[in-house]
């Protein structure tokens, strides 16, 4: 694989990482506020994405190239608002989808084939995330306090 490519696999998979630490402290923000749906639903969100940064882990291992695990900043621990929660979470999938749309014009680029493949799963993949948070804000914007916690009865439901 050209080391530009491994490089910004390595990029792309700390941050995968990252972003769940990003849905863990928010995860937690709804522990604290009682809303044990929204809870549940940042839950799978965390998973989801330590999911992701694996998946770009094992391609890298089976392409014979070494992973690097690195740090990152703390997340944001508090917010003002649920609908605060989604928006910064929208914000944060649009800027993944920015970094995987980057990733496949550089496997292009590279004729690097077997990673175009691996990159259409995370386009696939990111529009839904990107469709799952629209659709919770604009829920929350058209309910009312008290269709909040029906709104966090229903993502209880939500499987991993």
């Amino acid at each position: 694989m050209d080391k530009k490519m491994v490089e910004a696999i390595n990029t792309q998979l700390n941050f995968e990482i990252e972003s769940a630490h990003v849905y863990l402290a928010m995860q937690n923000y709804f522990a604290a506020k009682s809303l044990k749906g929204f809870e549940h639903w940042f839950q799978v969100q965390f998973r989801e994405e330590l999911e992701h940064a694996q998946k770009f882990m094992d391609y890298l291992n089976d392409r014979g190239e070494r992973v690097e695990v690195r740090g990152f900043e703390n997340p944001q621990n508090d917010f003002e608002s649920v609908l605060q929660v989604l928006e910064i979470s929208l914000n944060h999938e649009k800027e993944v989808t920015r970094r995987i749309n980057n990733l496949m014009k550089m496997a292009i680029e590279l004729n690097d084939y077997a990673t175009v493949s691996l990159l259409n799963w995370y386009i696939d993949e990111q529009v839904e995330e990107e469709a799952n948070f629209s659709e919770l804000i604009d829920k929350v914007k058209m309910i009312s306090n008290n269709g909040l916690f029906m709104l966090d009865k229903e993502l209880r439901k939500r499987e991993d």
